[in-house]
């Protein structure tokens, strides 16, 4: 019995085998004032000492969800699973967090889970190594899953064969701007490059609230950095509320034929990963690790420099080649079943020591 953190996210769902033979993994416990209808799995419940000494499981697995607990609250959810004679495994999914300004908090809560936990997973060799340096513990390398189930990407391989040549749509999905993402640095590029690629689209999508002045988020510099890209002919802009379900977001991200990720910092991504299973080419910056989860397009981008020409050069290579940078169901199959595989061998691992 494992208590993942969360339980209800892709990415958990798809570590075990596709016949559902995997490890028993407990439900997410509802948090108080949040109607179980909903689904929701924030904040983790299972993060609690008083719940981890109250429930019956083998080991603790955690992924998500800590990003706002401190350290010493942390700090005793591990001494709780401890103390009960529970390992912790835990996969770094980041080394700097994409929604923290700063990176100290995050770095105090890795100290934490980082040489607490029992064993250690991450995506990408270039984390292993980071880890390493930084902690001098070893993580095992697992790739990151599907993301899109295999139904899905099959009718969206089709319809992508299907599809009339010609227009090409490069897609910029600003959301809501969270911390690590520089919207106003990419823009001017993408509306200028695309503006001089015959048949190409940008297609710029932002949420309500960031562009209405009476919206929770709003941001009245990149609303209007984004209308004066809009006014160009070849600027497709999007403004609605969060993609409703998974449908509507692979719907969108399908209907792209490249997806420019605009961030200055962070490690890895579901988003790339989502891109590679639905056909869509990645544009990715070369801070974090994101060029070793698959083959992607690089620009040079992190917090401390950015070079426009090699955005230029990333989006008409694209344009130029269409390479075939996604994965195959197929592909994704044998994926998998070797990430269940190498989940299995961890936690055998891990019980057999604790």
């Amino acid at each position: 019995m494992v208590a993942s953190i969360p339980q209800n996210h892709a990415y958990i769902r798809h570590l075990g085998p596709e016949d559902g033979t995997g490890p028993l993994r407990l439900a997410d416990p509802t948090p108080e004032g949040v109607r179980s209808g909903e689904q929701r799995w924030w904040p983790p419940v299972m993060l609690g000492p008083d719940w981890v000494r109250a429930h019956d499981f083998d080991l603790a697995h955690l992924h998500f969800g800590f990003d706002a607990r401190p350290p010493e609250e942390l700090q005793d959810f591990v001494d709780a699973l401890h103390a009960t004679g529970r390992p912790l495994v835990f996969t770094v999914h980041d080394l700097r967090n994409p929604h923290h300004p700063t990176r100290a908090l995050h770095d105090e809560q890795l100290e934490v889970l980082v040489r607490g936990a029992d064993a250690l997973v991450t995506l990408t060799r270039g984390a292993a190594a980071e880890i390493a340096r930084r902690w001098g513990r070893e993580a095992v390398v697992v790739p990151h899953p599907h993301v899109v189930d295999f139904r899905t990407m099959q009718v969206a391989a089709d319809a992508r064969a299907r599809r009339r040549s010609g227009q090409f749509r490069v897609g910029l999905h600003v959301k809501s701007v969270r911390a690590s993402m520089d919207p106003l640095a990419v823009l001017p590029v993408l509306a200028e490059t695309v503006a001089g690629l015959p048949g190409a689209v940008l297609q710029v999508n932002v949420h309500a609230e960031l562009h209405d002045p009476a919206g929770r988020s709003h941001d009245p510099v990149v609303a209007a950095a984004i209308d004066v890209a809009a006014a160009h002919r070849h600027v497709d802009l999007r403004v609605h509320d969060y993609l409703a379900d998974d449908q509507a977001f692979y719907s969108y991200l399908n209907s792209l034929d490249v997806s420019v990720l605009p961030y200055r910092f962070g490690t890895h991504s579901g988003w790339l990963e989502a891109c590679r299973d639905l056909g869509t080419t990645v544009v990715a910056p070369t801070c974090g690790f994101y060029a070793e989860q698959g083959p992607v397009l690089t620009y040079e981008m992190d917090e401390d420099r950015f070079d426009p020409a090699s955005l230029r050069d990333a989006v008409t290579a694209a344009y130029d080649a269409r390479p075939p940078f996604g994965a195959t169901v197929p592909e994704r199959r044998r994926q998998r079943a070797e990430i269940a595989a190498a989940h299995a061998e961890v936690y055998r691992s891990v019980t057999e020591r604790v």
